[in-house]
């Protein structure tokens, strides 16, 4: 099955998808050199900073730690701007107890069941921090490390390059595997996502951004009225604990079918075998394109209330449709509100969860002198 992955290898250097094909009309350019300010201190005295940047009408703000989205800010139907991402206002939040808002997960997007896996008959035994379970990297995930930052700005884009090098058996993964995450934001205000990785040693590599999206604001309340299409056929069901049982089932006459667009509430609480697992949705859709060599549009979310619309386009064969499901009403956010269950979800473009542990899954194996490159870009409207 590595055949997938060095698909992804050869051709996704080729991923420079013309932005004008994803957003309509394109708004004005207003790009400028990105800010960088203070915003903490960790308790080793590392210092982290914020990132400011601007262009095509959104706003986003980012953390030299855990390459965290804190804001992204997009006008609705009136051109009134919202930060329609859920996080923190501080650094504390995000140490002591975040849900992954905003986070760069790495190594391992999702979940790997037990832990371990097997590459070239050798076992690795993983950091598990969900039950015997690892999550998005283990204890000590992409998430919660400083990375270095650098701006750029190129022609009518604006940026940041983030950089950070994972040593061998870091959290159990195998090999030194040195990661370049690029934030763009271009003229016509989307948020493109490149990531790249090499390693010295066979290992396993599966790269995702976690943004908690209501796009009728941060704090605005449930998701439920949002309407959600996802050009995927198939899903992969879960066990108790949330990993992939191996099978690619139909989303045809069940409440997984987002093929059309739907609201997010119509089916949640259907009752459905997988769903009382889950307390909702938290699975992986098989998207019908499979590996692309270039980003191809797979999932639109739209608001009613403001018209603000989401539409993703990636190279990546799933998506991770999380409905906040486990938010309960613990953390206040950005603007001084609590995140109740289903006030915010996330849509994850990866390789499928355990993907390690099943063989027909697209492959995650990353080997030396290749290059790891995927790239997703999210287009935004109203």
């Amino acid at each position: 099955m590595e055949l997938n992955r060095r698909t992804v290898i050869a051709g996704a250097a080729a991923a420079g998808l013309a932005a004008t094909t994803l957003a309509g009309p394109a708004r004005a350019a207003t790009g400028r050199k990105p800010v960088k300010e203070h915003f903490g201190t960790l308790a080793d005295g590392t210092e982290v900073h914020r990132w400011s940047l601007e262009n095509g009408g959104t706003r986003l703000k980012v953390l030299s730690y855990g390459g965290i989205v804190q804001t992204l800010e997009i006008p609705d139907r009136h051109g009134r701007r919202a930060n329609v991402s859920l996080g923190f206002a501080d650094l504390a939040g995000y140490v002591a107890d975040s849900p992954y808002f905003g986070a760069l997960i790495g190594r391992f997007g999702n979940r790997i069941g037990k832990g371990r896996f097997t590459l070239d008959g050798t076992s690795y035994q993983l950091s598990v921090n969900d039950g015997d379970n690892s999550l998005h990297g283990g204890a000590q995930g992409f998430d919660k490390h400083v990375w270095d930052v650098e701006p750029f700005t190129r022609g009518a884009d604006v940026g940041l390059r983030l950089y950070r090098t994972s040593p061998d058996g870091e959290m159990g993964y195998p090999g030194t595997l040195r990661t370049r995450v690029t934030y763009t934001l271009t003229r016509h205000g989307d948020w493109r996502v490149d990531y790249e990785a090499t390693t010295d040693k066979a290992t396993v590599v599966n790269l995702t951004s976690h943004v908690y999206w209501n796009l009728a604001g941060e704090g605005g309340g449930t998701i439920e009225d949002h309407e959600l299409s996802i050009a995927g056929g198939r899903y992969t069901p879960t066990d108790a604990d949330l990993i992939p049982t191996g099978e690619l089932a139909t989303v045809a006459g069940t409440p997984f079918d987002f093929r059309r667009a739907k609201p997010i509430g119509r089916d949640i609480r259907a009752g459905h075998e997988q769903q009382v697992r889950a307390k909702g949705y938290d699975h992986n859709w098989v998207l019908d394109k499979g590996v692309t060599a270039r980003p191809e549009h797979v999932a639109t979310l739209r608001d009613p209330r403001s018209g603000r619309t989401l539409r993703i386009a990636t190279d990546q064969p799933g998506l991770q449709f999380y409905s906040g499901n486990f938010l309960d009403g613990t953390l206040t956010g950005t603007g001084g509100r609590t995140y109740r269950q289903g006030d915010a979800l996330c849509l994850e473009t990866q390789h499928f969860p355990d993907a390690p542990n099943h063989a027909h899954f697209p492959s995650t194996v990353l080997r030396p002198g290749q290059t790891y490159r995927t790239t997703t870009i999210h287009s935004f409207g109203a």
